[in-house]
């Protein structure tokens, strides 16, 4: 697996810039996404859509409907996983779209 590291990650100038002007929740998404992308098999990230968080509900769109029930039936797993990577305060609901 490899593992990349977009420089929006770690720069505390972006995550100002991200706070100063409301942004803060698309920039966790991206890093959600990054997350999903290193989890998951390309074919399987392939099928990602997008991923949104607004009001701390995370939404993912799911292109196929075999990955779509799959992070239905296993939601608390992944929200779970979601929180213990990037803070339990950050997300309160994952519907899969």
């Amino acid at each position: 697996m490899k593992k990349k590291k977009r420089e929006y990650q770690s720069s505390e100038l972006v995550k100002s810039f991200a706070r100063i002007y409301g942004f803060e929740d698309k920039l966790l998404a991206f890093e959600v996404k990054d997350f999903l992308h290193e989890y998951l098999n390309d074919t399987l990230f392939a099928e990602i859509e997008s991923v949104n968080l607004n009001k701390k509900i995370l939404e993912i769109r799911i292109k196929s409907p075999l990955l779509k029930n799959d992070f239905r039936m296993r939601k608390t797993f992944y929200l779970t996983k979601f929180q213990e990577k990037f803070g339990e305060e950050h997300f309160i609901d994952l519907p899969v779209l």
